[in-house]
C-alpha cells in the first residue's frame, strides 16, 4: 500500500501530517509513505527527521499586497505553478499512490489536485477553525475533509463531505499527570502561569509580559515559566533593568525555549499563548484554562477563529494583538489565576472540547476510503 502525504509551511500543517503518517505506519507496517513538500520549508527538515521519505516540489504562494518585491515573488510563484502539474504527475506516476492525503499549505494544492485528476482518492485534514484557501479549493476533489473543530464545517463549500476528527495530539502530551509534572518541576501550591509566543518569540507578548514577570519576582504571587523565543533575548536585559535577577527568584523561570513543554503544560494552571491549531489541541487535551493572543500575521486571520472556538465555549479568554497592553494582560492574568473556581470551570470546558482519539478517527477514514476504492 502506497500513501502520499503533503502539507507544509507551518507546524499546524506539518505536525498533523507526521501524526497521520505515524498512525498509518503503526497500523500498517508494510505501508510505503511518501511526503511531498517544498525544497526549503520547515517540512523539508522535520519530515526526514521523523523517519519518512521526502521529495520536494517548488511551490510558492501569491502575495496580495502590491509592491515591487511582491511582484517579483508573484512572478516566481506563477512560474512554479506553471511547472507544478508536470512535476506532480511525475511524482504520482513514479510512486503509484493508493491514497493521497493533504494537511494544508500551498504545496499540497497542486499535488492533490493532480492526484484526483489521475484517479487517486484524496483526503484532506484541516487543523484550523477557518479553512485555508488550499483546503477550500481541494474540497471538491476530496472523498472527505477531516476537521479539527465543528466550527470549520460552515466555512467549507456547500456539499463538502466533512467529518470532525480533531487534531492528533502528541503522545507525550497525554502521558503526563499534573501532580507528577508539578513535583518534577518543584512547583508548590501557588498558581503556575506558563506563557510563550512560539519558537521565534512574539515581541508584543514578550513586551506585555514584562510587568507581570517583574511584579511576580517581587511579590511571589505566582510561579511563572515564560519562553521568550529566538528573538526575545531583550526580555532578560529589561528584567535586569528593573532589578530582577532570575537567580534570586525561584518562582520564575524565563528561558529562550521551553524544551520540556509536555511536562510544563501538564503542570500549568493558566497558559498564555498564541492560538495555533496544535497548541489549542494540546490545551484541550490537558484541560487548561488559557488567555489566547492570536497572531494577526497569518493567512485569513485563522488564529482568531481558532481562539474563538474556545472562547465561545467558556474554555479561554482572548486578547487581540491590536488591543493588548501590559496593563490589560496583567489584569486578565490576575482575574483568572486568582480565581480557582473559574480556572477549574475553564479547564472542564477545554477538556470537553478535546478529541483524544483523533488518530484512531483519522485512520478509520483512511481505511474506509481505501476499502471504498478497492485499495484494501
Amino acid at each position: 500500500m502506497n500513501i502520499l502525504l503533503s502539507g507544509g509551511g507551518t507546524a499546524g500543517h506539518i505536525n498533523p501530517a507526521i501524526a497521520i503518517a505515524e498512525t498509518i505506519r503503526k497500523e500498517c507496517p508494510d505501508a510505503n509513505v511518501l511526503f511531498v513538500g517544498t525544497p526549503s520549508g520547515m517540512e523539508s527538515r522535520l519530515i526526514p527527521q521523523a523517519g519518512f521519505t521526502y521529495t520536494a516540489m517548488p511551490v510558492a504562494g501569491f502575495q496580495r499586497k502590491l509592491t515591487l518585491n511582491n511582484l517579483k515573488r508573484n512572478m516566481q510563484a506563477a512560474y512554479y505553478l506553471a511547472r507544478s502539474g508536470s512535476r506532480a504527475a511525475k511524482i504520482i506516476r513514479d510512486f503509484q499512490p493508493d491514497l493521497a492525503i493533504g494537511t494544508g499549505g500551498y504545496v499540497c494544492g497542486p499535488i492533490l489536485r493532480k492526484a484526483a485528476q489521475m484517479g487517486v482518492p484524496v483526503l484532506v485534514h484541516e487543523a484550523n477553525a477557518f479553512p485555508g484557501v488550499t483546503v477550500k479549493m481541494l474540497a471538491r476533489y476530496c472523498d472527505c475533509v477531516m476537521l479539527a473543530v465543528e466550527d470549520a464545517r460552515k466555512r467549507l463549500p456547500e456539499g463538502t463531505r466533512a467529518v470532525v476528527t480533531g487534531n492528533p495530539v502528541r503522545e507525550e502530551i497525554l502521558s503526563y499527570e499534573k501532580e507528577r509534572a508539578r513535583e518534577e518541576l518543584g512547583v508548590d501550591d501557588r498558581p503556575l502561569i506558563v506563557s510563550f509566543g512560539g519558537s521565534l518569540g512574539a515581541r508584543t507578548i514578550n513586551e506585555s509580559m514584562l510587568p507581570l514577570l517583574a511584579r511576580s519576582a517581587k511579590d511571589g504571587r505566582y510561579q511563572h515559566i515564560h519562553g521568550y523565543g529566538q528573538y526575545g533575548g531583550f526580555v532578560l536585559d529589561r528584567l535586569k533593568e528593573q532589578g530582577v535577577f532570575l537567580g534570586s527568584c525561584p518562582n520564575l523561570s524565563v528561558r529562550e525555549y521551553i524544551n520540556d513543554m509536555p511536562r510544563v503544560m501538564a503542570a500549568a494552571d493558566l497558559v498564555i499563548c498564541r492560538a495555533g491549531a496544535m497548541a489549542l489541541a494540546e490545551l484541550q487535551a490537558l484541560g487548561k484554562a488559557s488567555i489566547l493572543i492570536p497572531s494577526p500575521n497569518v493567512a485569513e486571520n485563522h488564529q482568531f477563529y481558532n481562539a474563538m472556538a474556545l472562547v465561545d465555549r467558556g474554555a479561554a479568554e482572548i486578547i487581540e494583538e491590536k488591543d493588548i497592553t501590559p496593563e490589560l494582560l496583567t489584569e486578565k492574568a490576575d482575574s483568572l489565576a486568582g480565581d480557582r473556581a473559574r480556572l477549574e470551570e475553564m479547564s472542564r470546558n477545554a477538556r470537553r472540547m478535546a478529541i483524544l482519539d483523533s488518530r484512531e478517527k483519522i485512520f478509520e477514514i483512511v481505511e474506509l476510503t481505501l476499502r471504498q476504492h478497492g485499495k484494501l
